[in-house]
């Protein structure tokens, strides 16, 4: 995903200053003996190549690491695992999701007990009513399938693990090829391996990390699809000019493989969870705003009606339409098979419909009903739970989720301490997060300043994830949500620590401080990491250092 040369040997090349301009300014020592060591490192054609994906596969595979040790502790289903890991069991089986008997009918197991134990196969084959589309749990249930007979842990948590893992390798080489810097990269990268909360959504088998990672992928192909458009516009107006023929209205671009895939990839999203219907909204109307401002770069003079009349509805065709494809498709095992819930709701006595949408297949007409009765349960969702979080406190990380906790006296379980507890907590790292909350107002700062539109892309994918959950503040909703916008957040992040580290052509006393600051800031943060490390993967620690990890009673 990387265009043009990498900027990492520009940042660090030891040169002299350029000639001209005022001599006393010219005098001024630039750079650090680093930025010299580094300099004559990356002037190797195939190091500054190695340096390229060194560091991206560097923070990856620490972000593995982190994400697979001992990836079946805790042996049992975490918050709402028992929803997903169970429906994700019977849809492999069934192709719809199955029920499970209530825990008063199972003796004196739970159904969870039942199910970690071993017991798999008490499933009814009646359709349970689900709340989300079928596709992210499909990947859990391919997880559980490649473990066996579905009671090992590891594997209903691999695929989600797994999705983390290319996560980090995503956010890696997207802020790369964002700011032309491996540097960069690595540090987004790096930041979102070590985060507390990508780390708890990696090792957890919910849904929303899922959504984050395909609605990254389509950012990415955003990206893409921008710089593509730019080259084909400038070739297109140069054949025009050399033609002798006007500029005005510009061309109507089909071809744009990119855009496809960005709509593919939020469909994708989509099909796991319908937030992901929010990402394809903003991606596309950016879409066709970045057209507008392109082709007014490209000196086409009726670009605004240019970009509405003509590519407007263009983009509409090669994503919304790619996208509902793609979502429709999630359903495959809904419409191959007859169990799912309303799968029968017409022959069972539902309303046909009538007139000009008479023609409408039985089966779409009932998986459309299907769809209402999600959106009426997700939109009346207002059931209390101690851990919902108020969309508009999400910034502020008011009321992390708790999702396990287990408690031990002294000798139980290797408990030697008085009391002991394995705790996983959706704490994000504290540090890495409130910075990135100030990295994103920064740069939405520096957006207005400096028109510099990497920053507004930034913002406009934060923005994506978490602006339309304001609409929901009454409804049940979770702090471990923003897992979807986190990773444009951790971009930010290393853009303003990119600023902040200046370059080899700053005055050496302010280069310096950069470099010190921000090796501070990191090590701050891998050093909290590391404190918090236990609390996200529910390690055995005594209680008082448990309770040391709760800084506000909210957390509690």
């Amino acid at each position: 995903m990387t265009t043009g040369p990498d900027t990492d040997a520009l940042l660090v090349r030891s040169d002299p200053a350029p000639t001209g301009g005022d001599p006393d300014v010219l005098d001024v020592p630039r750079g650090t003996r680093l930025d010299a060591w580094w300099g004559r490192v990356l002037s190797v054609g195939w190091r500054l190549a190695l340096w390229r994906w060194t560091g991206p596969l560097a923070v990856t595979l620490l972000g593995a690491v982190l994400r697979l040790w001992d990836l079946g502790r805790p042996d049992a289903l975490v918050f709402d695992e028992t929803y997903y890991v169970k429906d994700a069991w019977t849809l492999t089986h069934l192709g719809y999701e199955g029920t499970w008997p209530p825990s008063t009918e199972t003796g004196s197991n739970t159904t969870d007990t039942r199910f970690v134990g071993g017991d798999t196969g008490f499933y009814t084959s009646a359709a349970e009513f689900i709340a989300h589309p079928p596709l992210g749990k499909y990947l859990i249930g391919l997880g559980m399938l490649a473990f066996g007979n579905g009671q090992d842990p590891a594997g209903w948590r691999i695929a989600v693990a797994l999705i983390g893992i290319a996560t980090v390798f995503l956010v890696a080489v997207i802020a790369r090829s964002l700011f032309r810097s491996t540097l960069v990269g690595t540090i987004a990268g790096g930041l979102m391996a070590i985060d507390g909360q990508a780390i708890v959504m990696s090792r957890v088998s919910l849904l929303d990390g899922i959504v984050g990672f395909f609605a990254l992928l389509g950012f990415g192909a955003l990206i893409l699809d921008r710089r593509w458009t730019e080259r084909r516009l400038d070739a297109w107006v140069v054949r025009r000019e050399l033609a002798g023929r006007d500029t005005l209205w510009g061309p109507a671009l089909w071809f744009r493989p990119w855009l496809f895939a960005m709509g593919a990839a939020c469909g994708l999203a989509t099909g796991t969870k319908w937030s992901g219907l929010y990402f394809l909204a903003f991606f596309a109307v950016y879409s066709v705003l970045t057209d507008m401002m392109l082709r007014r770069r490209a000196g086409i003079e009726f670009w605004s009606s240019s970009a509405f009349l003509k590519q407007g509805p263009v983009n509409f065709l090669l994503t919304v339409p790619v996208a509902g494809v793609v979502y429709l498709l999630s359903w495959t095992g809904w419409f191959l098979t007859s169990g799912g819930y309303d799968r029968l709701w017409i022959q069972g006595g539902g309303q046909r419909w009538h007139g000009v949408l008479a023609w409408v297949p039985t089966s779409l007409q009932n998986w459309w009903h299907y769809q209402t009765e999600i959106y009426g349960f997700n939109i009346g969702l207002h059931t209390p739970h101690s851990y919902a979080a108020n969309p508009f406190t999400w910034l502020l990380m008011v009321r992390p989720t708790s999702m396990y906790y287990e408690g031990q006296d002294a000798g139980v379980g290797g408990c030697t301490a008085d009391r002991c507890g394995e705790a996983i907590t959706g704490i994000a790292n504290p540090v890495i997060w409130y910075a990135s909350v100030i990295a994103v107002i920064v740069l939405v700062v520096l957006f207005v300043l400096r028109r510099d539109w990497r920053y507004g892309l930034i913002a406009m994918g934060v923005g994506a994830g978490y602006l339309p959950w304001l609409m929901y503040a009454g409804r049940t909703v979770f702090q471990f949500y923003t897992i979807a916008f986190e990773p444009y957040m951790l971009i930010g992040l290393a853009a303003v620590l990119g600023l902040a580290l200046g370059s080899r052509d700053d005055p050496t006393p302010r280069r310096r401080r950069g470099i010190l600051w921000v090796g501070v800031f990191l090590g701050v943060a891998v050093l909290a990491s590391a404190y918090w490390y236990p609390m996200w993967t529910a390690i055995q620690t005594p209680w008082d250092f448990v309770r040391s990890h709760y800084w506000f009673r909210s957390w509690l």
